[in-house]
């Protein structure tokens, strides 16, 4: 039974996945058996040819493929076919299990492959409709996002043509030993634009506040929840927009005022809901395929010419997102030999396998990065259902019914039937599934905890429903390749206009020395008594969204502001009271946005290597807040003050190496535990990020405040001091455990360490077998809710849960002195010299160069692949 203090996973539901021990045992015996010779023979057969000649079925043209000593493509081709074809043939070349099994996971297909350790997935997957919504969103698109997408799908499936999956992958034939019989599908349209779907699931913005919120509230009252739930701090940390406001409903970078009319509607209180645990547990259902958590975030900024060493702008971006093998990214370059209007294309940067186009990265004239907006675009509404009706303005109404089947490999199928009212689908009737096929949630205990929110009224069951923009199928994909062809400002807005979900902060530089930023999204326009903060009453027609949403003419915009500099680190994007729209209250809080603002300020000679220097930053804002009390305690001279006596001198950094970062986390974590682990239940306790920064910045200064106090010890009421002291020398016992007595030999990455951890057979539960796809024992520095954003979970342990997946930074006036880097590497295949060959540099530091003008291509490849079309 899911409830108030059911553990939060340490990681995504997915280490439940593949558990045939038996089979990947007698796989193991037969590698023994066949020698090495035939495990290596078994393990390359998969790996993609990358030079000489390949004839390809469906090319109009000849096709190049360029790839540098990293193996990073650079196709050239004559058409937009041709050349949406070979990205889609290259992608699965390098990647295709990849893309395979994140089609499955948005149609909600896992246990197809995966058998009933998919099921709990696909159940909520099925519950939203991703494939649903994809499948009429390809409908919207234009004619020449339509085309892109089915050459990309072309080249796919000239890939799959005429190979057994044991070409495509070793994690096919693994599977292939344990029972498996499968052939992949042909690729369509619709399987790449349903990963924009997981993107807009994992960066959705406020839901898991929305439940924090209703949960503290009903545990430790409306007034105490507030110190858990600090507002933005405005005037300490500067949103990303400082001018401007609307004017008759359009954003004006001039304005002066608030003006307009779309309103901002008050903090309303609307009846909330003692604990939804049990949501929480349906919706940790779907794999986080981006990555989840205040560790989620991104940054990126732009300078003009005044501030840089060459006159020209510079941009630069580090997208924080959840840690995988393979990464998020891979990179590409996309290049027209000609440029026209039936070829407009020469671009390069990070794309996702399985979508055509680059999602960020640059073109001949323009460079452009993202951040996470983080717009509030989930509610959820308690509801009072009645059989198959549901309680709305007086009126009982007729849920909306349809049913899925589900195919279970090695098991019996099972149907779902998926009730929705006009918010959204019902969440709270996946509990149903719970006893058969093992979820953490049951009917009567997801109900009961929601059931004092029906408690005005006696009739009716109370459940849960979502509405989401995201349900709504719009056409984001346009947005991606016309973004790709933008050309200057003007065309750079105009591609961004179709990019609905997940709204994106976008800062831009062009060759020309302008810079800007634009706000994407599709954000509802609520009524008074719904702000979004708290779960809905359903019931109630003024908790409804109005059906309008915020004009894309009304969302922030600048362009080219006297400061020069734009920072986006997802803080608030402007201040309310200059702009009535309401986007959330749940940004970040500033701490990044506030250090990168004050790095680029102080610097009017930026070059390429002083951003990249920016964005490995790892100076600490809560160790520089929390540091002076510490030093303040009284502890036992000798063994238990050493980790004090580290921290005299210490500069709030937290390189790898440092000894005194190593204390000070530990120290932090216990801190956190120790304050709010004796009030909270579990699935609120802190993870240590910005918001907890806030939180307890605001406690230190009251060393008397009831969150110091411990409730479970009757005879104490314990202050500040007690906690902090305690704190230290559980973290001084706790390090002379786990690295060494001596504590000169303390050092944060030794705690802080990243491991790279394949999704599917990674988390086979098999040492042996894991050992094939993982990888690890990188010690890395930084940490959560700095600019080197490699964050961790204070609920977990030390090691790194998110990070930065990719960085780049790119001067205007030489694209090719523009760097990356990413957080693995472009191959998918274990044990091909490009699967973490950029995870060594990614973890030093250091970038890569990257080539875009065709002599630099040229003078940079190492193989040349030459695709040729049939006959």
């Amino acid at each position: 039974m899911a409830d108030l203090d059911s553990p939060s996973p340490a990681r995504a539901r997915w280490p439940r996945w593949l558990r045939w021990t038996v089979a990947l045992g007698v796989l193991l015996v037969l590698v023994l058996v066949a020698g090495l010779t035939t495990a290596v023979v078994g393990v390359r057969r998969s790996w993609p040819q990358t030079g000489g000649e390949l004839s390809i079925s469906g090319l109009d043209g000849e096709v190049r493929v360029l790839r540098d000593d990293h193996g990073i493509p650079q196709i050239y081709a004559d058409s937009t076919h041709d050349l949406m074809l070979a990205q889609g043939f290259v992608h699965a070349q390098d990647r295709f299990f990849e893309m395979d099994v994140r089609r499955h996971a948005t149609a909600g297909r896992l246990s197809e492959l995966f058998g009933e350790s998919g099921l709990e997935t696909d159940l909520v997957v099925r519950t939203l409709g991703w494939r649903d919504v994809a499948e009429k969103e390809v409908a919207l698109l234009r004619p020449a996002t339509r085309s892109a997408l089915d050459a990309y799908a072309e080249g796919v499936n000239a890939y799959l043509e005429g190979r057994s999956t044991s070409q495509m992958s070793l994690e096919y034939s693994l599977l292939g030993i344990t029972g498996l019989d499968y052939q992949p599908e042909q690729w369509t349209a619709v399987d790449s634009v349903a990963w924009l779907k997981a993107m807009a699931w994992d960066l959705r913005g406020n839901l898991e506040e929305e439940i924090g919120r209703a949960v503290a509230t009903a545990t430790v009252g409306a007034d105490r929840a507030k110190d858990l739930y600090p507002g933005y701090p405005y005037a300490e940390h500067a949103p990303i927009v400082q001018e401007g406001g609307l004017v008759g409903g359009v954003f004006a970078q001039d304005a002066t005022g608030a003006g307009g009319s779309l309103g901002r509607p008050p903090l309303g209180d609307p009846a909330t809901v003692r604990a939804l645990a049990g949501v929480r547990a349906v919706l940790a259902g779907v794999p986080p395929l981006l990555g989840q958590g205040d560790g989620i975030g991104s940054n990126a900024w732009v300078v003009d010419g005044d501030h840089t060493d060459t006159g020209a702008p510079i941009l630069a971006n580090d997208p924080h997102l959840g840690i995988s093998l393979p990464g998020v990214w891979t990179q590409v370059g996309l290049h027209c030999r000609t440029l026209s209007s039936e070829c407009p294309y020469d671009v390069a940067g990070f794309s996702f396998s399985g979508v055509p186009g680059v999602v960020i990265g640059h073109n001949r004239d323009i460079a452009w990065g993202f951040t996470n907006l983080g717009p509030d675009v989930t509610d959820l509404y308690v509801e009072r259902v009645t059989g198959d009706t549901w309680e709305y303005d007086g009126q009982q109404l007729p849920l909306t019914r349809r049913t899925e089947r589900i195919e279970v490999r090695d098991g019996e199928d099972v149907e779902l039937t998926v009730r929705s009212t006009s918010h959204g689908p019902l969440l709270s009737d996946l509990a149903r599934f719970a006893d058969e096929d093992g979820l953490e949630i049951t009917e009567d205990g997801l109900l009961d905890q929601v059931d004092d929110v029906a408690a005005a009224q006696d009739e009716g069951d109370p459940a849960i429903s979502l509405a989401w923009t995201a349900l709504t199928p719009r056409p984001t994909a346009d947005a991606l390749l016309a973004l790709d062809r933008a050309s200057d400002w003007t065309s750079f807005r105009k591609a961004l206009s179709s990019f609905a979900v997940p709204g994106q902060n976008v800062v831009y530089a062009d060759t020309e020395g302008h810079i800007g930023y634009q706000a994407t999204g599709v954000v509802p326009v609520r009524r008074p008594g719904n702000d979004g903060r708290l779960p809905a009453a359903g019931w109630l027609k003024e908790t409804d969204w109005t059906g309008e949403f915020v004009p894309y003419d009304a969302l922030p915009s600048v362009l080219d502001p006297d400061s020069g500099i734009i920072a986006t680190a997802n803080q608030a994007v402007i201040d309310p009271t200059r702009y009535p729209p309401y986007l959330t209250s749940d940004w970040d809080l500033g701490y990044r946005s506030d250090r990168i603002n004050r790095l680029l300020a102080a610097d009017d000679e930026l070059s390429v290597e002083g951003m990249t220097a920016i964005q490995l930053d790892d100076r600490s804002a809560i160790g520089e807040a929390l540091t002076p009390y510490l030093l303040d305690v009284d502890l036992p001279r000798g063994y238990y003050s050493d980790g004090q006596r580290l921290l005299k001198s210490w500069n709030y950094q937290q390189d790898a190496d440092s000894a005194a970062a190593a204390y000070f986390n530990v120290v932090w974590r216990e801190v956190l535990a120790r304050t709010f682990s004796d009030e909270l239940p579990s699935v609120i306790q802190p993870d240590g990020g910005d918001r907890w920064f806030a939180v307890v910045s605001a406690l230190l200064p009251r060393g008397k405040n009831p969150w110091w106090d411990d409730v479970r010890t009757d005879d104490k009421v314990e202050r500040r001091s007690d906690i902090l002291r305690d704190a230290m020398m559980a973290a001084r016992d706790e390090l002379t455990a786990l690295e060494s007595p001596n504590a000169e030999e303390w050092t944060w990455g030794a705690l802080h360490e990243l491991e790279l951890r394949s999704s599917t057979l990674g988390e086979s539960g098999i040492g042996i077998v894991e050992r094939l796809f993982n990888r690890g024992g990188w010690e890395v520095g930084g940490g959560g809710s700095l600019v080197n954003a490699t964050s961790w979970d204070a609920r977990t342990g030390y090691q790194v849960a998110t990070a930065p997946s990719m960085r780049m930074v790119v001067p205007l006036d030489d694209l090719d002195a523009a760097r990356w880097i990413n957080l693995t590497g472009v191959s998918g295949h274990a044990f091909h010299p490009h699967y973490t060959d950029q995870t060594d540099l990614w973890a030093r530091g250091e970038t890569l160069p990257w080539a875009f003008s065709e002599k630099a291509v040229e003078a940079s490849a190492e193989d040349v692949l030459v695709l040729s079309p049939e006959g």
